[in-house]
């Protein structure tokens, strides 16, 4: 990069195009031309080494240095804002805690993960994205997210560099209506044997480990639906279509929200949690919050 001192008008009038996604829409916002915006992006292309944007149809796509570019810019102009608040006398926002869901975890397990750091004397204000882990991992590395929640650490070969730090782990609970738990309780977990039975999709480590142990104490439920958003799969379960598994750490949480109740546990199927970021020892105060909160509250892990 050069050793100039970055421009941070064209910084500025490169954030509003990567929010507003075109040149034609930031020119209206910042009441200035095209060629003019155009001329500064180039400017500041040329101080940073490389190209910010690529054409995508009619519009403009971040390239890798963009969206990284755009995070830190993010920051630097929501600091400038709350310096300006500050200033005037009006309190600070909230700070930023962007995290990355991977698509598998059950989402009431992401807020009894997540809601510890909504209770810290600073507020902080959430922002949630869910999807792949391999897809979240290259935003954490792009400093889009500052951790990753996942039921999986990162592999040993992953050309990503970064660490996984253990929440926590509970077992598997299975849950029903009332009606398929008075059918299904007694004599459990041999009562499984031909029970309607609603499970995650083949590619989560709880099916898999569920699977092995069905496997192993030769039970053979009827499978009756296979879900990829474990979400759906407990309405299902609501409706009394099957019975359904889900972390013995949120038992009443889940019994509350879909109006269920618990069937049996199955300790030997574990469920595992981590946080994964770019540091080796964690250091954002909300991250550290939200992994106290887990190892003393969600899973009860002893010092």
């Amino acid at each position: 990069m050069s050793s100039e001192w970055l421009n941070y008008h064209h910084l500025h009038y490169f954030w509003v195009v990567a929010r507003e996604g075109s040149i034609v829409r930031a020119c209206e916002v910042l009441h200035l031309s095209q060629p003019t915006i155009s001329t500064q992006l180039q400017q500041l292309e040329r101080s940073l080494g490389g190209e910010l944007f690529e054409r995508k149809g009619r519009g403009l796509q971040l390239t890798d240095l963009g969206r990284t570019i755009k995070r830190y810019a993010d920051e630097i102009f929501t600091l400038g804002n709350e310096l300006t608040e500050v200033a005037r006398g009006r309190p600070a926002g909230p700070h930023r805690l962007s995290v990355g869901i991977s698509d598998v975890v059950a989402k009431l397990m992401v807020y009894r993960l997540l809601l510890p750091a909504l209770k810290l004397p600073e507020p902080v204000k959430l922002v949630c994205r869910e999807g792949h882990l391999e897809d979240l991992l290259k935003g954490l590395v792009a400093f889009e997210l500052d951790v990753i929640l996942s039921d999986a650490p990162l592999s040993a070969g992953s050309p990503i560099k970064a660490f996984s730090h253990l929440l926590g782990e509970c077992g598997v609970s299975i849950f029903g209506t009332a009606k398929l738990r008075q059918a299904y309780k007694k004599g459990f977990p041999q009562s499984l044997n031909g029970a309607p039975l609603l499970l995650p999709g083949s590619q989560t480590l709880t099916r898999r480990a569920l699977d092995q142990w069905l496997d192993e104490q030769q039970i053979h439920p009827l499978v009756t639906g296979e879900f990829q958003d474990t979400a759906l799969m407990k309405v299902f379960g609501q409706e009394g279509i099957g019975l359904f598994p889900g972390p013995s750490a949120i038992e009443a949480e889940v019994c509350r929200q879909y109006s269920v109740k618990v069937v049996g546990r199955i300790d030997q199927v574990r469920e595992r949690y981590y946080a994964i970021s770019v540091e080796r020892r964690l250091k954002n105060s909300a991250v550290l919050e939200i992994s106290h909160a887990a190892k003393s509250h969600v899973f009860h892990i002893e010092k």
